[in-house]
């Protein structure tokens, strides 16, 4: 009769650990979500395209194409980095940088350019409409410097880059 009641009370433990086990597990998952962040833009964004309209002339860029720039953006900070996929060994060598300060406001996002690898832009601030649909952000607003005779539309496709850990 005590084996019976041995292996009854050996396998009601294994369910109460298994059950313990499985609520540690969601409650991981749930404090996971619960400090996700609510802003839709933060992550990392690689540029795929890049529309700029000046007067009547439109200017488009494929960022793919011997190249690659990411957009960085957190909770209170955004940055981008820009580079030739040649590691600067040909004529087409570029490498550009900048970040700064952000704030968004519905669909607008102004970032506030507080460093950059061209100087002269720095102190700027720029508004732009932005719509987030799956993986794919697209941003669009007026980039204006008049120090350096700047005045133009200009529209950004990113796709989110997914982490591979």
């Amino acid at each position: 009769m005590k084996t019976v009641i041995d292996k009854i009370i050996s396998t009601k433990m294994r369910v109460i650990a298994l059950l313990f086990i499985c609520s540690l597990f969601l409650n991981a998952c749930i404090s996971k979500n619960e400090n996700s962040s609510l802003n839709p833009l933060e992550g990392t964004w690689k540029l795929i395209s890049g529309t700029s309209i000046k007067g009547l002339d439109t200017l488009v860029t494929d960022y793919t194409q011997n190249q690659e720039m990411i957009k960085i953006i957190n909770d209170t900070h955004f940055s981008f980095l820009r580079h030739d996929l040649n590691k600067g060994l040909d004529s087409n060598a570029v490498f550009v940088a900048g970040g700064g300060r952000y704030t968004l406001k519905g669909n607008l996002y102004t970032e506030y350019l507080d460093y950059f690898n061209s100087r002269e832009w720095e102190g700027n601030s720029f508004e732009l409409e932005f719509n987030i649909s799956g993986d794919t952000l697209i941003t669009s607003g007026r980039e204006k410097v008049e120090e350096l005779n700047i005045d133009y539309i200009n529209i950004e496709k990113y796709i989110k880059v997914i982490s591979k850990d």
